[in-house]
């Protein structure tokens, strides 16, 4: 049976609560903490930096991190500001750099895993040369920017033909699947061959963490009976 992870996206969580809101989660039985980085330029909102996520590590959370950076020109001194701050993952898109191949280098030489995030009409074709530098590959199904959109439906196409050719090239690489992620869609997307559900609104928006995780993961279970 197929190991299928949740991570939390904070950016419905409640910040005033950062600390304890992320604990409830952790508690309630998520796998993976998301954080979305916006900078303002290359999505229309403005989020968090390594300071945040250094202040969840000194809180005590020691749950994995995934960084999503939705940034221009992700540079090297930010992946290792998040890197030192304590993620354990770190993505960044494919038209935010022109230098794809170097920066997943600098992630793993980090010590982090390496991501490499695709927007909804990016095509894939850009992991050609980069794949056995790839740990993660994140697609994006709504347009980066804002929480609680729609499920963009062509995505599910676009997760089965990523893992089509990564079972057909025998590589250790995880899909991420992030946006609109619902109770009513998770079963097909899982289905399509996700690894990682990204789920914010569905979560946060919950007046019950641990029915709403338990639901999730009945819905995971069902899909892979």
């Amino acid at each position: 049976m197929k190991n299928i992870l949740i991570s939390a996206s904070i950016i419905s969580a409640n910040f005033a609560f950062l600390g304890k809101d992320i604990e409830n989660v952790v508690k309630a039985g998520i796998d993976l903490i998301h954080f979305d980085v916006m900078d303002n330029h290359y999505v229309p909102n403005l989020t968090i930096g390594p300071l945040v996520l250094k202040s969840l590590r000194n809180y005590g959370i020691t749950t994995p991190i995934d960084v999503h950076l939705m940034v221009v020109n992700p540079i090297e001194s930010l992946i290792s500001d998040f890197a030192k701050a304590g993620a354990n993952y770190i993505s960044f898109h494919v038209e935010a750099t022109n230098h794809i191949d170097r920066l997943l280098r600098i992630i793993r030489n980090y010590g982090c895993k390496a991501g490499l995030a695709f927007n909804p009409s990016t095509p894939l074709s850009y992991l050609e040369y980069v794949m056995d530098k790839i740990d993660l590959v994140l697609i994006m199904s709504v347009n980066p920017g804002y929480s609680n959109q729609l499920f963009i439906p062509s995505i599910l196409n676009k997760i089965k033909q990523l893992n089509n050719i990564i079972t057909n090239n025998n590589l250790d690489i995880d899909i991420a699947v992030d946006g609109g992620i619902k109770l009513s869609n998770i079963e097909i997307i899982s289905k399509m061959g996700a690894d990682i559900l990204i789920i914010g609104s569905e979560i946060f928006n919950s007046d019950n963490y641990f029915l709403t995780i338990k639901n999730i993961k009945s819905k995971i279970l069902n899909n892979n009976i």
